[in-house]
């Protein structure tokens, strides 16, 4: 026995190299049993999906697949493939990486936090709609994982004044146990994040017994029954929502993006999809759910049903509430007043949302009508606004510097230098999103998508309705093992080509596919935000997928209200458009295009 698990264990430390090698020997009957352009598109597809889902290679290695396999294989020239990993859509997203780090770099985040949180108040159910609503509204700019590691100290300093360090240290200590104990079984590691650093610094300082009595509690058990179910509201309710307010702007999360580039890849004269259409059709449907989510956060985990007995339980929970009210005041006392980099940030980040929401808003004539039709687009905002980020000067000019001779001659620091930029921005995520423009350009042209499109006939009876319903739930369920951005890379092309069957306008299916994928809410490993939750060690595996199945159910029937009623006309969903014709004439003449090249090569 003990020799079959030592050639296990060998097995195991290099699964790696036996996925790398494994997978396109299995994926070879492809090659040999479809057609030739769409088999050989099909066998890139499943590969680059199963690296995806396995993370065999990096993410980002993977994305740069396409510029190897398509061209070797005749499927795309090197000239065709390269110019998608920087299509405008990918600077749209470095434009909002870039203005979300000079957000952090000045704390304007942090401020934005600790006043909302001000103005909710300190009862556990406030607090928790404050959480919710402040990593919403950041993650529909910052990155989720950004937000959500930025928030949880937050929370661990409220909640530490609100039921006392000795207990969080205890609590914390129990949880990181029995959750050190889950991970090592099954074979995952916890991601060292702020918070952990936190707690660790501050329990090294606690002391060693409380500052109320075990007997002055009547009833002791029940109380810490209570603070444990709201640390973990608090914990949960996190990462949720900052996966839901991702959804709301097109700059949020990565799949937003990937469906404005695949669309104007598949229907280049699709123009009905923009920041400010996107903006007006999720930010409601953000708030909606955001509301709902803590409904059903708040009446689970007891902070709203559950009320204290007693006027000595009252007291004690009034002057906990006052210590957490003192906390957070002083954590904004400590950010000092408001300064000239602050401001100017601000200012900036106003004008970067407004003139993303003016350019083109359909209902009316943008700015953009001013300029020649086509010229202008989301990334040349976004860029212009990041470019001045990085020579603004984050200190008010005076005159009075020219004139005096005995003022330092410091350079002055800019809103954003490029170092910061550097240490910042992902960008394996902008490889990632190439790669994914690369793929969807693969399938079109060698008519791998319509081949697909061919298989999908037994579905062409179902009501759209319907079918919006079961997409969103299989994407919805799929993203729960599988990468979002990876997601919606792979199933796309599908959505297309099922709409065109469907003889609906293709953005019904595409969008709640897009929009379902940010949907995961039931495993740690299902997104970033949730590992880093659940890497503090205050939650268990079962708490996160009792309060995610009814949120994931709960997003799927919101989302699904949502397509059949006011996105509807933003979209205009009712009509099969004139530019779904326009697709079918350009794929024919794109395929010919790259026979042609492989031909005269």
């Amino acid at each position: 026995m003990s020799g079959l698990v030592a050639v296990v264990k060998k097995f195991w430390c290099i699964k790696r190299y036996i996925v790398l090698i494994a997978t396109p020997l299995l994926l070879l009957p492809i090659l040999f049993t479809l057609p030739a352009q769409e088999g050989k598109c099909l066998f890139v597809v499943l590969l680059m999906a199963f690296y995806w889902c396995t993370e065999a290679l990096p993410l980002a290695v993977t994305a740069m697949l396409p510029i190897v396999l398509f061209p070797f294989m005749g499927i795309l020239p090197s000239s065709k493939v390269c110019p998608q990993y920087f299509l405008d859509t990918n600077f749209l997203f470095l434009s909002g990486l870039l203005m979300a780090a000079a957000i952090e770099e000045w704390n304007v985040h942090r401020r934005i936090a600790l006043k909302v949180l001000m103005l909710v108040g300190v009862q556990p159910v406030r607090l928790i709609l404050g959480m919710m609503l402040t990593t919403a509204f950041l993650s529909m700019w910052l990155s989720n994982t950004a937000s959500t590691a930025m928030m949880l100290p937050i929370a661990n300093a409220i909640l530490k004044s609100l039921y006392g360090e000795k207990f969080c240290a205890q609590k914390g200590m129990e949880r990181n146990e029995d959750s050190s104990a889950t991970l090592q079984e099954n074979g995952l590691h916890s991601v060292p994040t702020e918070m952990q650093l936190l707690t660790v610094n501050e329990d090294k300082d606690l002391p060693e017994k409380t500052d109320i009595p075990i007997d002055e509690h009547p009833d002791v058990k029940e109380e810490e029954e209570f603070q444990n179910r709201v640390w973990k509201a608090f914990l949960i309710s996190i990462p949720y929502s900052a996966s839901i307010g991702g959804t709301a702007t097109l700059t949020g999360t990565a799949p937003n993006l990937i469906l404005l580039g695949q669309l104007k890849s598949f229907f280049p004269r699709c123009d009905v999809v923009n920041f400010g259409s996107w903006f007006v059709f999720a930010f409601p449907l953000m708030l909606i759910f955001l509301v709902v989510g803590w409904l059903w956060i708040s009446i689970l985990h007891g902070t709203i049903s559950l009320r204290c007995n007693g006027k000595k339980k009252t007291e004690i929970r009034a002057n906990a509430e006052a210590k957490a009210r003192d906390v957070i005041a002083e954590d904004y006392r400590k950010l000092g007043p408001i300064n000239f980099a602050e401001k100017a940030v601000f200012f900036f980040f106003f004008l970067f949302a407004i003139l993303l929401f003016t350019r083109d808003p359909k209902f009316i004539p943008g700015w953009a009508s001013v300029f020649a039709p086509g010229f202008t687009s989301d990334a040349v905002t976004g860029i212009t606004i990041a470019i001045i980020l990085f020579f603004f000067p984050s200190e008010k000019p005076s005159l009075k510097w020219w004139f005096d001779l005995k003022a330092p001659n410091t350079e002055n620091k800019p809103l954003l230098s490029w170092k910061k930029a550097q240490d910042t921005v992902p960008w394996n995520i902008i490889l990632l999103l190439g790669g994914g423009f690369a793929m969807a350009k693969g399938c079109e042209v060698s008519g791998l998508s319509t081949w697909i499109g061919g298989r999908l006939q037994p579905l062409e009876g179902l009501p759209p309705a319907l079918a919006v319903l079961l997409i969103t739930i299989l994407i919805a369920s799929f993203t729960e093992f599988a990468s979002n951005t990876a997601t919606i890379i792979v199933f796309l092309p599908v959505l297309s080509e099922l709409a065109i069957r469907l003889k609906v306008n293709p953005l019904y299916l595409m969008i709640p596919g897009t929009v379902g994928c940010s949907y995961a809410f039931m495993l740690p490993v299902s997104t970033p935000p949730n590992s880093i939750a659940f890497s503090t060690g205050h939650l268990m595996v079962k708490d996160m997928a009792k309060t995610g199945l009814l949120m994931n159910l709960m997003g799927v029937l919101l989302l699904s209200l949502a397509m059949n009623t006011w996105a509807s006309s933003i979209f205009q969903l009712s009509t099969f458009p004139d530019w779904v014709e326009f697709h079918s004439n350009n794929v024919t003449a794109l395929a010919s295009g790259v026979q042609n090249m492989t031909v005269g090569g």
